[in-house]
């Protein structure tokens, strides 16, 4: 008999344990995060008369794996689009309960006397809300339609994108064990420039790439090479300085932008929550019970700084927001636990050598007894925010009431001069990270191998005129882009005070666009200073000026805008969202409705002009969607199909009267409900029918009647009739149809049809 690798063993043990404990959290229904956990306990040295896992070093490395489907997965599930819908609201709260959090776990930490790194790793570990975990008891509770909701998923999505930048700056303060400022700014620096690069860079050729491949790529293939794209950002963020989970997170969300979104996360799934399984149970298998015994009293204070902590500054911030009290409260309640980001914090330190031993098992007793209590605090939102209110000053109600009307004011207010400086400093950012991108990559490889191959003096021309060439576009947006936006013109034209500053922004940017060329020059040719300006300025002016540049610019971002969209485009294709415009249409008093026509209604197979639906209720007909298809601007003879669903604009009054007139189309007909009940009956063919010698072709009572002969009598015997035989007298003819017709057909024309039948 073979003998089985101990790697097979110890995942059999894992699973078997981990499938067994999901099924007991599925009957309690509690996470199954924790079942897991439990799992890992059970599978440990730490459980008595239990097999054990033998080797945790390949556990280890399989959990490393689970970390990245995870951070991968979540990703998918990101948006950079969700956080610029995220509002002031969700920002300024995800600031303060961040910022408030870690503040009170380091005091914790230091109230314990423990290490300066220790402290540090449980203030980033306590400032995490569980996604899963809120999202989760939302659904159970049944307040996923809840005003307060949105909010609280809006703050756990900033939640996930600063856990990865704080994952990042903890690595980097684990690696130089120092706190210095200026090497903190580095580090937040190179990583949002590498931030925006990778996102740039992967929004512009991965979806093309995705795209041009659609046809060659099934299931199975997409898997794989949404896999590989996945781990090759991981070698590269690693290459980079940065976290494994980094990376995946980062190819995640660049592919959450694509088309293919929604199939690669179905197809991820399973994988991720087969790994984040063993990831989970790795956690379990931490967990000491000695160790937490000893430890009992500081997991009491961390779990009561989580629970008091979380309510407190979730409301303190969702309050600076300016959202009412009881909207703040149900909030800053709703996020009183950690969850799977703990404990990925916790691994980066263990894995890091900067944090103790019985850090790990403390944050998981803590995550378990507030994973329990998550439903009840939520419960108790409201009537505690109903004492607070009750036994509230009323100048503090008043206070808070016109602090949350001015706050409403000023989110919503935005300035002509905000925007557009907004925009440009955007736009100069972005451009001016992928210009140094190019000429990093440039000088790296480029022009050692033109050195190499060519004379110096010509390699290094050609070096600066590729580089020159391939930065242009980006040179020119920064210099051009927004100087003929709605927004400048408007501050052009409204004073004479506005032109000097407008100008003195495009000479910024002109600078900023020649000091690239100048660097690309003056790093490669030892020439003057001055010599350099001129070349510089003039190389510049030649882009603006340049007709080619400008096409190619716009090309470069429309195809990126058009990938970033591709998204959002399909699914307004499918109607699963409505269009941009529809949102425009708020200021002019009207709307973009959906309405479905009922698979009954008459409506159903006439065209527009039969219906002349513009002319009955003044509402435009923009889109028709049926099923996977989509009709604009639909013609006249365009038929409507049931189960259709209209893009509708008009005002409120025209599209309820729009919408009631479809109902009453579509509600039943009783009446035409007993007309159309269908009846079996026989008729003799006597001396004076009508259908005596005639076919049963010939006799219309198919065409003519509106029923159907089912079996003919004949000398007795009952036959499947043929159409084409003539009717003979003494013929008992079976005839189907609806009950009037078939009265109508068999009664004498001097006997009342029945109105309604005897019952036999």
């Amino acid at each position: 008999m073979s003998h089985l690798p101990t790697l097979v063993t110890d995942l059999a043990l894992i699973l078997i344990c981990a499938g067994i404990m999901t099924l007991i959290f599925k009957k309690l229904k509690q996470p199954l995060v924790l079942g897991y956990v439990v799992a890992g306990f059970l599978a440990s040295s730490h459980a008595p008369f239990l097999p054990s896992v033998i080797d945790t070093n390949n556990i280890n490395t399989w959990a490393n794996i689970g970390v990245i489907f995870l951070l991968f997965a979540l990703g998918l599930e990101f948006s950079f689009k969700k956080i610029m819908k995220a509002g002031g609201a969700a920002v300024i709260a995800t600031f303060t309960i961040i910022v408030c959090m870690i503040l009170l776990g380091e005091g914790v930490g230091s109230l314990f006397g423990w290490h300066r790194m220790d402290s540090l790793f449980l203030g980033g570990m306590i400032a995490m809300s569980s996604t899963t975990i809120i999202y989760k008891a939302f659904e159970d509770m049944g307040l996923r339609g809840k005003r307060f909701t949105g909010l609280v998923l809006s703050i756990l999505i900033l939640e996930d994108l600063l856990a990865i930048v704080l994952m990042v700056m903890l690595s980097t303060m684990a690696v130089s064990t120092t706190f210095e400022g200026e090497e903190m700014l580095l580090s937040i620096g190179k990583l949002v420039f590498f931030l925006i690069l990778w996102f740039v860079v992967g929004i512009y050729l991965i979806p093309f790439f995705l795209r041009r491949c659609r046809k060659l790529m099934n299931e199975e293939t997409l898997l794989i090479v949404a896999l590989g794209l996945c781990f090759g950002m991981v070698v590269v963020a690693s290459s980079a300085g940065f976290s494994a989970a980094f990376g995946a997170f980062i190819m995640g969300s660049i592919l959450a932008e694509t088309i293919e979104a929604e199939t690669i996360d179905r197809l991820v799934k399973p994988v991720k929550n087969l790994f984040g399984a063993i990831f989970f149970v790795s956690v379990g298998m931490m967990v000491d019970p000695d160790m937490i015994v000893e430890y009992a009293r500081p997991i009491a204070v961390i779990t009561l700084a989580v629970i008091v902590g979380q309510a407190t500054f979730g409301t303190l911030g969702v309050l600076l927001a300016g959202k009412p009290l009881k909207m703040a409260m149900q909030c800053g309640f709703s996020l009183t636990q950690i969850g799977e980001f703990a404990f990925i914090i916790a691994m980066l330190g263990k894995s890091l050598g900067v944090t103790s031993d019985f850090l790990y098992p403390v944050v998981v007793a803590v995550s378990v007894i507030t994973t329990f209590l998550t439903p009840y605090m939520i419960k108790m939102a409201e009537p505690t925010s109903n004492f607070v209110d009750k036994h509230l000053p009323g100048s503090w109600k008043r206070l808070l009431a016109n602090y949350a009307s001015e706050s409403q004011v000023a989110v919503n207010h935005e300035s002509l001069w905000r925007k557009l400086l907004m925009a440009m400093v955007r736009i100069t950012v972005v451009y001016s990270i992928v210009s140094v991108a190019i000429v990093v990559l440039s000088f790296r490889l480029l022009m050692p191998f033109l050195r190499e191959s060519l004379p110096h003096f010509w390699g290094s021309l050609l070096g600066a005129v590729v580089t020159i060439v391939c930065i242009a576009p980006f040179l020119r947006a920064i210099m051009v882009k927004k100087n003929h936006s709605v927004e400048f013109t408007t501050l052009w034209h409204e004073s004479r005070n506005n032109r000097a500053p407008l100008a003195f922004t495009i000479m910024v940017r002109i600078a900023i666009a020649a000091s690239f060329v100048a660097f690309v020059i003056s790093s490669l040719f030892p020439i003057s200073v001055g010599a350099v300006i001129g070349i510089a300025v003039f190389l510049v002016l030649l882009m603006v000026w340049s007709r080619l540049l400008k096409k190619q610019s716009i090309l470069i971002e429309r195809r990126f805008f058009q990938n970033l969209r591709s998204r959002d485009m399909r699914a307004e294709y499918l109607g699963q969202k409505k269009p941009e415009y529809a949102g425009r249409l708020l200021s002019h008093d009207l709307h973009l409705a959906d309405i479905d026509l009922p698979a009954e209604s008459t409506w159903a197979g006439k065209t527009l002009t039969e219906l002349s639906i513009g002319r009955t209720f003044g509402v435009r007909v923009v889109s028709i969607l049926r099923g996977k298809r989509r009709i604009n601007i639909p013609g006249g003879t365009v038929r409507l199909f049931p189960m259709d669903k209209l893009q509708v604009i008009g005002t409120d009054e025209q599209l309820n009267a729009f919408g009631q007139a479809m109902s009453d189309g579509a509600k039943p007909d009783w009446e035409a409900y007993e007309r159309s009940e269908m009846v079996l009956k026989e008729f003799i063919v006597d001396e004076d029918s009508p259908f005596l010698g005639k076919t049963i072709r010939e006799s219309g009572i198919r065409d003519q009647h509106h029923c159907t002969v089912v079996g003919l009598e004949s000398d007795g015997v009952l036959t499947t009739p043929n159409v084409n035989l003539p009717l003979k007298e003494g013929d008992v003819v079976w005839i189907v149809g609806e009950k009037g017709n078939v009265y109508q057909l068999i009664a004498p024309k001097n006997e009342k049809i029945p109105e309604v039948e005897e019952v036999e």
